[in-house]
Parts: C-alpha cells; structure tokens; sequence
C-alpha cells in the first residue's frame, strides 16, 4: 500500500501528507481532525500558542493558536518565521562525497572556447544597449533569423487561417530549416530589454555586467551589440565588463553606435554585413569531447508544490553533488528561498570571509525588502500556498535542497560570475526567470528548473531541463516537463535513482543530443534584475 505522509526531519513536528487523507484517517501516527490534500502538512502532537513550527529540522513558523495533533497547518493558524543566524568561527565543510565511479570517465560534447570555459550551444546573441535600440535588434534578428533558416513556423497560423476561411492552410512547418548555411550556430538569439538609461548608476552598471556575463557565456559564438549613444550605459563600460569575465576576449564581437553610424540605414546594413561576417568566423566551432568537470549547473526552481522540497529537489541536489564531486560548478540563487537555512549555508561556507559575505547579503536583501513593507514571508504565491507551501520558510527550506549538501566555495552578488569550482550561491530575486537570467549570466551552461505546478519559461542561449515534482504534472503539461520525478512520491524510485536519470538528460542535453522543451518552444525569456526589491 501506498505510503500516506512522510516526516522529513527526524526532529519535525509535522508531516506531509503525500496523499489525500481523509478525517478521521489514522496516518503518520496520528487521525487527521480534517480532510488534508495531498502536499499540505499536519501536525504529529500538540503545538501551543506561540509555539515552533518545525519542518526539514528547521523552524519554518510559529502556531498562531493551540493546535491539537492530527491538525491541518493554514495561512490561518500559523505565521511565518525563521530562526536567527549569524557567521561562527567554526567552518562545517565536511561532506559525505557521492560515489562518481559510473560517472569519472563520461563526457560530453561542447563547444571549447580560448578561455577555458566549454560550451553546451553555439549561439550568436543580438542585443541591445539601452531600450531605445530594441526596434533595431529586432529587424536585425527577424532579417537574420529568416533568411539564414533558424525561423520556426507559428503553429497557430493554419488555426488563424481556418477561422478566417473556413478551411486549413498549407501546414505551417515547425521545423528549423534543413539548409542553414552555417550548420554549426546553433541559433540566432535576442536579448531585448527596458533599461540602459533614466535608471540609477548602479543599475546602469548591473546591466552591463549582465550582458557581459552573456557576450563572454561559454554558450555564445559571438555577439551583435547596437548602441544609441547618449545613454548611460557607454560602450567602455560594457568592454570593461567583457574584460573582467574573459580577459583578451577573442570571439566575434560587432559594437555599433547609431549616433556615430547616422542613418538607420546605414546603422543597420554595417551591422548586418559585420554580423554576416562574424557569423562565417564562428561557424568554424565543432562539438569536441569534454569532461563532466567543465559543466555549470544552475539549479532553478518555479511554480514549487508542496512536493518539491521531497522529490525533484533533494533529487537535483543529489546531482548538484555529484557534479561537485567530479570537479564542476553549481549554482543555488533565489535568496529570498533561503530564508531560513541561513545558518546551515553560512556553515558550510568554506572560509570566514565567504560566510560574512553571504549573510551580509541575505541581511542587505532582508532589510531593503522590510523597508518597503515586504519582508521574505511575502514570497510564496497564491500557488505555492495553495499546494502546501504556507510560508516562506517551508518554501525556503525544500527549495535549498537544490543545492545538495557539499561546501560552499564561493558568494556571488548578482551580476558575477562562476569562477571556481564547487558550488556557489549567487545573489539573485525568487522571481524565477530574472533568477535563471541571472545565474546564465554567471555561466551556467544548463539549468536544471524543478516544478510542481507547471512554468512555460526557458533561456536565450542556455537549455532549461524541466523537472516536475509529481507525475500529474508531467502528465498534465508533457510540451513542458522533459523529466518526471513523480515515481519518488509514488514510492516508485529512490532520489538516487531519479538523480542518476537527470544525470543522463544533463549530459545528453550538453552534448546536443537532447533538445530541452523550453528550447523546442522556443521560450527565450530574458529579463535582468532592477536591484531594487523583487522577491
């Protein structure tokens, strides 16, 4: 028989529900006092007033009233909260390293750039430096993208076609032009975005780093930058940018500014026959063998569920150590989804310094969010509450998970960069897409994205592998979801089993074998951090 609730924590005093339990049901060593849904949380004794709500042997809340055991956990009866946490002389970087054996000797096949880094893809981004130059880099994207055969048919053009006469239309194609004249750019990618000008220095800086960290992503064969020129944003300070992220840079790179250009015309016809030119360089760039060690996960998560702190989760981080322990880079953002497990992070930090400098950060966040009325405990959706997930430090805590149980090597504040090894914690909103913009803008080369509610979103120049967390969404969204960790809930697979499983998908995936959904459908999704408050 089907397991009914769980106790993550040995320490817990509430447990999960991974089925529906009706009242009255003896489970987990108690009887529910009501109907619980699947994924939400009952209690296993009583829980006064006041008193602590534990979950993943963390706390995640205070009881807002006497609650008995066998209680439902809701927004109504329990309030966020989370546990203080400061920086101790004594460094908990001892881990329980992964047996690597089946994986020491695999490899994938990337694209090597000059600076050491290997990509996964072979992209040409066209962006723009301040908004004002969008309309531009999009002539310049449609003009190339459809003459140089990486445009894709709108599957919804014979739909619009029928309601308009009455019958089908020829077949819209779905496909990527079979005669591309350079076979080895993967795609022709844009970086559109609102900012560049009328903001702070600080965001004008930001963005720059940002698209730097894009222009020098081991993904990127070279890049098409238009400039306006009055901007805040200046051409010396994105080169400056680009030097500190890949001294010597040496790929393609077209720069042009329309106040210098003149016309229009004359803007866009350089920067098409520049582009054209630089595009013949990087088709040159063939898919080589290259071991595990040069991949750089980003660890991301969206639409979370009250199973994804027990299934895709723990499942990722499983893979995140693993890629730890052959020698690669990981990436664990979303600081807002770390509340709580401050402590245990800032311990695991390698040095004194880096712990000092990620609960200086968390604080900093913390503070500014506090200072406009939206503390952390404002995170989680009207979704996430919904399947379970009641404040912000239950979230957090299974949404950590992601980022396995090996040392912390470096702190990043948003927008670095990977520059060692091991994993990193990079400072980024819960918001997910400015996350995942965010830790590619670091140099992840995948992005493993775990979801238990289902989110249409992807990445430029980098493949986002979804991951659900219960076998109903895969089943429900397959267009979107390339790997189910369901069978964990289900009772179905070990976490080590559906690791070894995202293992196999990352390495295909990297190895261009495997065409991730979000790729498929073509969902670019692209949007840098204003550092103000976004939770």
């Amino acid at each position: 028989m089907r397991q009914q609730t769980l106790q993550i924590h040995p320490g817990d005093n509430v447990i999960v529900a991974l089925q529906d339990v009706a009242k009255g049901t003896a489970a987990g060593g108690v009887t529910a006092l009501r109907d619980v849904q699947a994924k939400h949380k009952l209690t296993t004794a009583f829980i006064p007033k006041g008193g602590d709500i534990i979950m993943y042997g963390v706390l995640v809340g205070h009881a807002n009233e006497d609650l008995p055991a066998g209680e439902l956990i809701t927004t109504a009866n329990i309030r966020h909260a989370s546990g203080n946490f400061g920086v101790r002389a004594e460094r908990q970087t001892h881990w329980d390293q992964p047996d690597v054996s089946a994986w020491k000797n695999r490899s994938f096949l990337g694209y090597h750039r000059s600076d050491g880094r290997v990509g996964t893809g072979n992209y040409w981004i066209i962006l723009p430096l301040v908004f004002c130059e969008n309309r531009n880099v999009q002539l310049l994207h449609e003009t190339l993208t459809k003459g140089l055969g990486y445009q894709k048919g709108n599957p919804y053009e014979n739909l619009l076609h029928e309601m308009l006469h009455g019958s089908a239309g020829a077949s819209a194609s779905n496909g990527i032009h079979s005669q591309r004249p350079f076979p080895n750019i993967t795609g022709i990618k844009l970086l559109s975005h609102t900012m560049g000008c009328g903001g702070t220095k600080d965001d004008t800086r930001a963005l720059c780093g940002l698209l730097a960290g894009y222009v020098t992503h081991p993904n990127v064969a070279g890049a098409t930058v238009l400039s306006l020129g009055c901007q805040n944003a200046q051409i010396s300070m994105l080169r400056e940018e680009i030097e500190k992220r890949s001294p010597g840079y040496d790929r393609p790179l077209v720069i042009l500014e329309q106040q210098q250009e003149g016309t229009e015309k004359a803007l866009m016809e350089q920067a098409m026959r520049q582009t054209f030119e630089g595009l013949a360089k990087a088709n040159a760039q063939e898919r080589r063998p290259a071991p595990l060690s040069k991949l750089i996960v980003g660890m991301e998560c969206g639409g979370s569920d009250g199973f994804s702190g027990i299934s895709a989760n723990p499942a990722v981080g499983k893979v995140a150590d693993r890629i730890v322990a052959l020698g690669g880079s990981v990436i664990l953002s979303e600081f807002p989804e770390l509340c709580g497990v401050e402590q245990e992070l800032s311990d695991r930090c390698t040095s004194t310094e880096l712990a000092e400098k990620y609960t200086g950060l968390m604080k900093t966040y913390a503070s500014r969010a506090e200072a406009v009325g939206s503390g952390f405990d404002s995170n989680p959706s009207a979704g996430n509450i919904r399947d379970g997930l009641i404040t912000d430090a239950i979230k957090s805590a299974g949404a950590a998970r992601k980022g396995g149980t090996s040392p912390v090597t470096d702190v990043i504040d948003y927008p670095g960069w990977v520059q060692r090894p091991g994993l990193a914690l990079l400072c980024t909103p819960g918001s997910d897409v400015e996350s995942t913009t965010a830790e590619v803008g670091a140099h992840a080369n995948v992005v493993l994205f775990t979801t238990g509610l289902g989110t249409p979103t992807g990445n430029p120049v980098t493949p986002v592998l979804k991951l659900s967390t219960n076998s109903r969404l895969a089943a429900k969204m397959p267009d979107i979801i390339d790997l189910d960790t369901g069978p964990v809930i289900n009772g179905d697979e070990t976490l080590d089993q559906s690791a070894d499983r995202i293992m196999e998908l990352l390495i295909s995936s990297a190895s261009g074998n495997y065409t991730a959904k979000a790729q498929v459908l073509e969902q670019d999704d692209f949007i840098p951090w204003k550092r103000g408050v976004s939770l």
